[in-house]
């Protein structure tokens, strides 16, 4: 006898700790695990052909980090401030490589600790809207925090282009 599969159900984060950040007026939170340093903005060098969210690569400590402007890829306006920042992560490639990748936001928060309680699973949005880079929303402080699986964000299409430079 073959059990038959069940639905796909929403993915939900794992407890634990995570960076805030934000773009325009909203907050995201990213897991603190995969998030290597906060840097100040820096002199970005553009690379031909990129989409639009990739910014270009930064010489950190002598390696070269591909830059994506998170504010572009989730459309909110890119405008410069005293906060805007660059967050460098590590990024997981669908080939199972790991590579580092600066993410500039418009500021960073503060780091929150999330019980199992505190994260809801992504809701549906409807058959025309994926959410696959969320992995849950988190209640924090009375307020509503999208979790952002990281890897997933900046994997479509800016990692595979920007890898290759690195």
């Amino acid at each position: 006898m073959t059990a038959t599969p069940a639905p796909t159900s929403p993915r939900t984060a794992p407890a634990g700790k995570y960076l805030t950040i934000g773009l325009g007026t909203e907050s995201y939170g990213i897991r603190v695990l995969q998030v290597r340093e906060i840097i100040r903005l820096q002199k970005i060098t553009p690379v031909p052909q990129m989409p639009e969210s990739v910014k270009g690569v930064i010489n950190l400590r002598g390696r070269v980090i591909p830059v994506v402007d998170l504010r572009i890829k989730f459309g909110f306006p890119a405008e410069f401030a005293e906060r805007t920042c660059i967050v460098v992560v590590q990024v997981r490639l669908p080939s199972d490589h790991s590579v580092m990748m600066g993410l500039i936001v418009d500021r960073v928060e503060e780091v929150v600790s999330l019980a199992a309680a505190e994260i809801e699973p992504t809701p549906e949005f409807g058959a025309n809207a994926t959410a696959d880079y969320m992995l849950g929303m988190a209640k924090i402080k009375g307020q509503v925090k999208s979790l952002l699986d990281i890897d997933r964000v900046v994997a479509a299409d800016s990692i595979a282009a920007v890898a290759k430079v690195g």
